[in-house]
């Protein structure tokens, strides 16, 4: 029988040019996977830790000047904490003194460190003589700090004797120790991971092939990606966190993209008997459409955090939209081609019960149907679950990363600890107040006057002859003492007008109080960004707005069990970690636009799926439960391989990546099982025909689109 064919639209042509033109999207291919691949082996080494800063900030300030004028003293200089369990240091019958000479000797050989300062009475050795900090100036920026102390810790270390231990620490110590530990993890994770998620695909494609092109997809863009992190690295400072979240992301969106893709193509190819070429043309109009709108919408949810000026959101939001590009990239071009290539070797090793050609569930239609009869009992339902889970959220309380996200032998925490014991709580967090020499006087008594302040070192001229001194300060609380701001603020008011006040700390309350204030923007930017994208696509005022605030609805529910878990404690026996009794302050701006770009994610491919059902019959009915119908089992499918990924960050590892995975995860887990598959197919059942009603004066301005093929 003969076959209506449909003309191809934009999408559907691209789909057909790979088709004609194999090789050349083969080659080309290959030519980009081997030419980045070449530079993505050295990723972990290049990306750096460094630059968790607010730019511009008054503590910034004082890390550039400590650098510059006063012989490398700043926030990232390194720390060598030397320990001696059996007599003072300096007692001529033990191992004190000569290891503190080899200390010495070590740091003063390494060329990217500036002036190597010994223990001072009264200032870096303690009162008993048995604990004493080695400083040695900062000579270059905080990322190559990092790299510093991941280069000399072991050598440090191993100075160590039964009766004298060598433990280097400060900020930049903590970052490499905490890269260490969350590298380990990350590998950890990922070999968890990419089993589970096959064993998914397997289940949801019916198919062990079908189920490897996901996989394979998701390696060619990891691949590239992290090659091209390496290239922007020596252009600008990349985070090596940038490369986490991008392969987390990479193989989640994915999947998401070839699920999407490979569903539709069996359906059109094997389950109506369309010509290879007919089907990828379909594919592409269709499920294509979407991909590239879903894909559009994440990075316009991430290229929101690029607004927070601190180099660590900024290349993190980068590496991440690099990574959906080449993902984006490879699921319109390289998947189409292999779809063709293969064709109905899609189902080779096919599960015996598996129905591959089916594109329409009976069981997803069984339930849009439900959803239809009772719309309100669920839609209440739903509304109840998520915002009970909200309602801790009322309480959230947010700080930078405190030393507890080390594991307890790390080097930089046993350090911290010793120099607390020794010299007071507050000495971890020294903080640093740079001044006018003739204010330095006044300033040292304001700081001498201050109730937050337990101790303070004479000040010291410039190493350089410039008119600065630098006053050292000693706080009576922990660096992550919720009551150390307030320090900080009284300060800075009464200070000399000359005074700048900052310290590894001081930068931690700077940022943690840039992302205070740039967390709305964001927020507000990454709401109106996403609705206006769906408007342009679907042409509907209504859904699109609905669709927006739905998945505030997660978030919200995410977050108040990351406060339940991370701030409180609840569950952190079973997740092993030790609870800071906050959330990382980077936490609501960051994982907001990443969890708002999932969401989207699944919300572009219910709507779609309803907006392509609504041109085809204008029926309302039809619309969402054919939505549902089509679109339920990929969101369901797409939904548990999101939720296993994410997941299996959460159980290995330092504290920040079980935030990322328990948050993305239960926002995953919710956002598709709960508004996906039930609220918003209620809100379409419930707005009717208003749902896709748009004014004439819009439908002027607006772009045509469509989803219907042909």
């Amino acid at each position: 029988m003969a076959q209506h064919t449909s003309p191809a639209g934009p999408l559907g042509r691209l789909g057909l040019w790979v088709a004609d033109h194999g090789r050349l999207v083969g080659i080309a291919w290959i030519a980009v996977v081997i030419g980045l691949g070449i530079f993505a082996p050295s990723v972990e080494k290049n990306l750096s830790g460094a630059g968790w800063q607010a730019d511009g900030s008054e503590s910034v300030a004082v890390r550039d000047l400590a650098q510059e004028h006063f012989g490398g003293n700043a926030s990232h200089a390194l720390q060598v904490v030397v320990h001696s369990t059996d007599g003072p240091l300096d007692d001529g019958a033990g191992d004190g003194a000569r290891v503190l000479a080899q200390v010495r000797d070590v740091l003063e050989a390494e060329p990217r460190l500036a002036e190597v300062i010994a223990p001072t009475p009264g200032a870096s050795l303690s009162p008993d003589g048995r604990t004493a900090v080695v400083l040695a100036g900062a000579g270059v920026d905080t990322n190559e700090m990092v790299r510093v102390a991941s280069d000399l810790k072991e050598e440090l270390q191993a100075l160590s004797t039964p009766t004298v231990q060598v433990n280097p620490t400060g900020s930049s110590l903590l970052w490499s120790d905490f890269n260490e530990a969350n590298l380990e993890a990350m590998l950890t994770s990922e070999m968890i991971s990419w089993p589970v998620t096959l064993a998914i695909l397997v289940l949801a494609f019916g198919a062990l092939v079908a189920a490897g092109l996901p996989l394979l997809l998701t390696l060619a863009g990891l691949v590239a990606s992290a090659g091209s992190l390496v290239l922007v690295n020596e252009l600008v400072p990349v985070s090596i966190w940038a490369m986490n979240f991008a392969m987390m992301f990479a193989l989640a969106l994915g999947i998401d993209y070839a699920l999407f893709l490979v569903v539709r193509y069996r359906a059109a190819r094997m389950g109506r008997d369309a010509s290879p070429r007919q089907a990828i043309a379909e594919t592409m109009d269709t499920a294509g459409k979407a991909v590239l709108l879903s894909g559009a919408t994440v990075l316009v949810s991430l290229s929101a955090v690029l607004l927070v000026p601190s180099p660590s959101f900024r290349s993190m939001a980068g590496g991440i939209m690099i990574a959906v590009v080449f993902v984006l990239a490879a699921t319109l071009t390289l998947l189409p081609l292999v779809l063709v290539r293969l064709d109905h070797r899609i189902d080779r090793l096919a599960l015996p019960w598996a129905r591959t050609t089916e594109h329409r569930s009976p069981v997803f239609a069984r339930w849009g149907a439900h959803l239809w009869r009772r719309p309100l009992a669920w839609g209440l339902g739903a509304t109840a679950v998520l915002l009970l889970l909200a309602a801790p959220i009322a309480g959230l309380r947010t700080g930078m990363p405190s030393i507890k996200v080390l594991p307890d032998d790390a080097s930089a925490r046993v350090g911290y600890a010793q120099v607390k014991d020794a010299f007071g709580p507050g000495a971890p967090g020294m903080l640093q107040v740079v001044v006018a020499r003739p204010d330095a006087d006044a300033a040292a008594a304001v700081l001498a006057d201050d109730a937050g302040i337990r101790s303070v070192l004479p000040p010291q001229p410039a190493a350089d002859g410039s008119d600065l001194a630098m006053i050292q300060a000693v706080p009576t609380v922990d660096p992550s003492d919720p009551h150390l701001p307030a320090t900080v603020e009284r300060l800075r008011a009464d200070l000399p007008s000359s005074a700048l006040v900052g310290g590894a700390a001081v930068e931690n309350i700077d940022l943690t109080d840039q992302l205070d204030r740039s967390t709305p923007l964001v927020i507000g930017v990454v709401l109106l960004l996403g609705f206006l994208l769906l408007l342009v696509a679907l042409q509907a005022p209504l859904i699109s707005l609905l669709g927006t605030l739905a998945s505030l609805l997660s978030t919200a529910a995410a977050f108040g069990v990351a406060r339940l878990l991370f701030q409180d404690g609840h569950g952190a026996g079973l997740l092993g970690f030790e609870p800071q009794g906050f959330l990382d302050a980077w936490a609501p701006v960051f994982f907001f636009a990443m969890i708002f770009a999932i969401a989207m994610d699944y919300t572009v491919f219910l709507l779609a799926a309803a907006k392509e059902h609504w041109e085809r019959t204008g029926d309302p009915r039809e619309a969402m439960v054919g939505a549902v119908a089509h679109s339920g089992r990929v969101i369901f499918a797409a939904g548990g391989v999101m939720v296993a990924v994410f997941f299996t960050f959460a159980l290995s590892g330092p504290l920040p990546p079980k935030e990322m995975g328990v948050i993305l995860g239960v926002a995953v887990l919710l956002d598709a099982f709960l508004v996906r598959l039930v609220l918003l197919p209620v809100l379409l059942r419930l707005s009717g025909r208003a749902a896709w009603a748009t004014p004439a004066w819009l439908r002027r301005i607006l772009p045509r689109i469509t989803f219907a093929h042909g």
